[in-house]
């Protein structure tokens, strides 16, 4: 301890406070290095944040094209954390060339707690690329890159597609492509809003031919009024027991709410198929299916 304190006495308040700055980070196999100027016993609130979030988006890129992290004798990603006495929004990027050839990037973060996140993000996945890949890309690029790489973001776009195709605006592809997106079940174990709404959208009853109308009254009918019209055309009936094993399958693959939903109505068409209740507990079974059906569109994303 008097060590210590002769030593600390003998040097400068600048030579002191480097001496306890916090050692660098390094992270995803020696690909990422975060070097903050920050005190030893900050690490944690000011230096690991930043480090974290530049290590996700590398492993975000290397999972999306199946690839095993590759190790990495000098890092290909160095992030240098500024202190917190700017508040510059500022995110400096620099590519670099050792002496041996191998290239990586310097990224400077001088006020991470303003720092243009979404720019920091962008410009690791360019960093990225150009250490894992030896490919120089673009901001677009590095934008789809990271879209198609992020399941969250990724799914949020095909829902984006599917909508403005559905609303009969520019698309890339053929109708096959959306239809195909539509039906595919694009998050397993998770329904979203747009999975909902398009299972509601099929609970209504066709006739087989199109124009034929039931009972002569309707080209289609809701659920709610087959459970009077079922009386009087059985063709109804038989549309029922069909949808029963349907419904269930279109509900599958969403999640436990949606999929409790599929599973209320199909037990509804099964009674209206057999057509032994009365109507006020087929409309009872019928009611109780559509709560669950609102519960799941309330508890979707």
């Amino acid at each position: 301890m008097l060590f210590v304190s002769i030593l600390l006495l003998a040097l400068t308040r600048a030579e002191v406070l480097e001496r306890f700055k916090a050692a660098p980070i390094t992270k995803v196999d020696g690909l990422v290095r975060v070097v903050a100027d920050c005190p030893a016993d900050m690490r944690r609130e000011f230096q690991e944040p930043v480090a974290s979030f530049v290590a996700d988006v590398c492993r975000t890129l290397y999972r999306a094209d199946n690839a095993r992290a590759r190790k990495f004798a000098a890092p290909g990603i160095v992030v240098y954390v500024g202190d917190v006495r700017t508040n510059v929004a500022e995110v400096v990027v620099k590519p670099k060339t050792r002496a041996d050839g191998t290239v990586f990037t310097r990224i400077y973060l001088p006020a991470p707690a303003y720092s243009d996140v979404a720019k920091l993000r962008r410009e690791t996945v360019k960093a990225f690329y150009l250490a894992v890949k030896g490919e120089a890309i673009d901001d677009a690029a590095a934008e789809k890159a990271l879209r198609t790489a992020d399941p969250a973001l990724r799914i949020a776009d095909e829902y984006a597609a599917i909508a403005n195709w559905l609303d009969g605006g520019p698309s890339e592809g053929d109708d096959e492509r959306y239809l195909e997106m539509m039906r595919s079940v694009l998050d397993p174990g998770v329904a979203y809003k747009p999975d909902v709404l398009r299972f509601a959208s099929r609970l209504f009853f066709y006739p087989e031919v199109y124009g034929a109308p039931f009972c002569g009254r309707y080209d289609a009918c809701t659920f709610r009024d087959a459970i009077a019209l079922a009386a009087h055309d059985v063709r109804i009936r038989f549309l029922a027991l069909a949808k029963s094993s349907q419904v269930v399958a279109w509900g599958g693959g969403h999640g436990d709410g949606l999929l409790a939903a599929a599973e209320a109505y199909s037990a509804f068409l099964r009674e209206l198929a057999a057509f032994q209740k009365t109507p006020d507990e087929l409309r009872a079974l019928l009611d109780a299916a559509d709560a669950k059906l609102q519960a799941a569109f309330d508890a979707a994303r």
